[in-house]
C-alpha cells in the first residue's frame, strides 16, 4: 500500500510546493534587482534584502506543510489509533519520513483489521454450525418422544405390548437429551473458567483400574479387553482433579470399546517424563482418517455418525475432555492408523516418584 497526500483545489502538494520556492526565489530576485537599481542600497543591503526574502518565504513554506501535514494525517491518525497527534511527533522530520510513517501505521491497522475480520467470520462460522449441530442432535430424540406419545395418545396406552415399550424407549430418548445438555452445560463452565478444578494428590494407576471396573460390562458385550500394559508401575501419584480425569479416562475407554473390533484390546499405558507421566489409552479399532484427526476434539464432530448415534453418544466427549485437560493446563494428542486403531495421549503432573 503506498500513501498519497490529496490535491488541494486541483494540486498537489508537492506541485505547490515547487510553486512556493518559485515564488520565494523571484520575491528574491526581485528584492535583490530592487535593491541593486536604489541609489540608497548597496549590494550588502540588496543581499541582506534578498536574504531575508527568501528564508521569509522558506519559513512560510515549513509552517504551511506543517500546517496541511497536520490537518492531513490526524484525522487518520484519530481512526486508526484513536488519538490526536503530539505537537512534537512531526517537529523535525521530513514529509518523507511523515508519509512513511503514516504508511506504516496504516498498514499495521488494515492487516489488524483483517485478522478480526477473519476471527469474526470464522467465529460466526462457528456458531452456524454449532446451532446446526445442537438442533440436529436435540431434533432427533425430540421427535422420537413426540411419535411414541402420539401412538399412545392415539390408543397405544391401552395395548400392555406397546404401551411399556414406547414408555421406556421415551425415557432413553429424554435421557439422551440431558446428556447433550448436561455435556454443552459442562463445556461452557470449562471454557468461562467457571468450573474450578479441586487439585488433589492420588494414584493414576488405581483410577484407571477404577474406570475399568465401571466399564466391564460395555466391554464384555462389545467383546473388547481392558488391561494395562504388561509391567505398568503399581502406584504413580499425579496431582490434578480426580473427578474430571476420572471423566476423561471414561470418555477415552468408551470410545475405544464403541469404535473398537471384536475380541479387541484396549491398553492404557503410563510413560515416566521426570515430573510428568504420560497416560496412553491404546486400541486395536476401526481407526481415524487423517483427515479427521485435527478435527476429533470439535463439538459434535465424529468420523462414524450412524455408528455414534447408535451407541448413544452425545459428540461431545472428547470435546470435554480437551477442555478438562486444557483448565489443567495439560495437553492431549491423538495418533492414528486407519484399520489399526488409536492412540490417545495426555500428560499429568506428578507429585511423588514411581513406586
Amino acid at each position: 500500500m503506498s500513501l498519497r497526500l490529496p490535491r488541494i483545489k486541483g494540486l498537489s502538494p508537492g506541485g505547490l510546493s515547487a510553486i512556493l520556492a518559485v515564488g520565494a526565489l523571484c520575491l528574491s530576485a526581485l528584492g535583490m534587482y530592487l535593491a541593486f537599481h536604489n541609489p540608497v542600497y548597496g549590494p550588502w543591503a540588496a543581499g541582506a534584502v534578498a536574504l531575508v526574502i527568501f528564508v521569509s518565504s522558506w519559513l512560510l513554506i515549513r509552517w504551511y506543510f506543517k500546517t496541511i501535514t497536520n490537518a492531513l494525517f490526524e484525522p487518520v491518525y484519530k481512526l486508526i489509533r484513536h488519538r490526536r497527534i503530539t505537537p512534537g511527533a512531526f517537529r523535525r522530520k521530513s514529509l518523507n519520513y511523515q508519509l512513511e510513517s503514516l504508511r506504516r501505521h496504516v498498514d499495521l491497522w488494515i492487516q489488524q483489521n483483517e485478522q478480526q475480520i477473519v476471527q469474526l467470520r470464522q467465529m460466526e462460522q462457528y456458531r452456524k454450525d454449532f446451532v446446526g449441530n445442537v438442533s440436529h442432535e436435540l431434533k432427533t430424540p425430540i421427535f422420537n418422544i413426540q411419535g411414541y406419545i402420539l401412538t399412545l395418545l392415539d390408543g397405544g396406552l391401552e395395548d400392555p405390548a406397546i404401551n411399556r415399550l414406547y414408555l421406556e424407549r421415551s425415557e432413553k430418548s429424554i435421557n439422551r437429551m440431558i446428556s447433550i445438555v448436561e455435556d454443552l452445560e459442562s463445556i461452557s463452565r470449562l471454557e468461562s473458567g467457571q468450573l474450578r478444578l479441586e487439585m488433589e494428590d492420588f494414584n493414576i494407576v488405581s483410577l484407571v483400574a477404577e474406570v475399568f471396573e465401571m466399564q466391564d460390562r460395555l466391554a464384555k458385550e462389545a467383546h473388547i479387553e481392558l488391561s494395562l500394559f504388561p509391567g505398568s508401575p503399581k502406584a504413580i501419584k499425579v496431582r490434578a482433579d480426580k473427578k474430571r480425569i476420572t471423566e476423561v479416562l471414561n470418555n477415552l475407554v468408551i470410545n475405544s470399546i464403541k469404535y473398537g473390533r471384536k475380541n479387541g484390546k484396549t491398553i492404557v499405558s503410563f510413560f515416566d517424563t521426570g515430573d510428568h507421566v504420560l497416560v496412553e489409552v491404546a486400541d486395536t479399532g476401526i481407526g481415524i482418517e487423517p483427515a479427521y484427526q485435527a478435527r476429533i476434539f470439535e463439538r459434535f464432530f465424529r468420523c462414524d455418525k450412524a455408528r455414534s448415534r447408535d451407541q448413544g453418544g452425545t459428540g461431545l466427549g472428547l470435546s470435554i475432555v480437551k477442555h478438562i485437560m486444557e483448565a489443567h493446563q495439560e495437553t492431549i494428542t491423538v495418533r492414528s492408523e486407519p484399520g489399526k486403531g488409536s492412540v490417545f495421549t495426555f500428560s499429568l503432573q506428578k507429585t511423588a516418584r514411581t513406586v
